[in-house]
């Protein structure tokens, strides 16, 4: 199998195994803020049959103009800091959480997947998560990676694994008990094996 067709089996794995878990052990609603994924993130969610009972939406804010528009996010942190940036991602999850009532879980991506970024981030995706807690929308997760695979469309089907992964690790280690977990930790090893 080439690289592209193991990068897109593990997304869809992926979103199998986040999918099975809001239906089955963690039915909480879920939304997502993608930038450099382009609604990957989302899309490969909803292939998973009843999902649409957990999965909010997807705003797609490709541009700093609809970050702004859509999320709220000031052109002052988008120019200080730029559109691919750690505080731009945290802000993208919060903001996005808040403009979604009904969801209790948000996740948000951004970086530079190529083929015209700068060295220095090239290949780079900042990524956040976080989580209504008595009506306060509180950041959860920033983590800032390097992607592994070269080329654009991989890059985007890998950052996407990764946003859905990080989704189920943080619903997971805030909703079930240890073993739980661990069984379920346990059967994504055996499965990427």
């Amino acid at each position: 199998m080439t690289e592209d067709g193991d990068i897109r089996s593990e997304l869809e794995q992926a979103a199998r195994e986040l999918g099975a878990f809001l239906l089955e052990s963690a039915p909480v609603p879920v939304v997502f803020a993608e930038s450099c994924t382009a609604g990957l993130v989302a899309a490969s969610l909803a292939s998973v049959p009843g999902i649409s009972r957990f999965l909010c939406g997807s705003a797609v804010t490709y541009r700093s103009a609809t970050k702004e528009q859509w999320l709220g996010i000031s052109a002052g942190l988008l120019e200080q800091f730029s559109a691919e940036s750690m505080i731009v991602a945290e802000s993208m999850a919060l903001n996005v959480l808040e403009r979604t009532p009904e969801a209790q879980w948000a996740a948000a991506v951004t970086g530079h997947l190529g083929p015209n970024a700068p060295d220095e981030r090239d290949g780079i995706i900042f990524m956040a998560i976080a989580r209504r807690i008595d009506l306060e929308c509180r950041l959860v997760v920033a983590r800032q990676l390097t992607l592994s695979a070269k080329h654009r469309v991989e890059r985007q089907c890998e950052a996407a694994r990764i946003v859905l992964n990080a989704t189920l690790e943080a619903i997971g280690k805030a909703i079930l008990p240890l073993d739980e977990l661990a069984e379920i930790a346990a059967g994504r090893s055996e499965n990427q094996v």
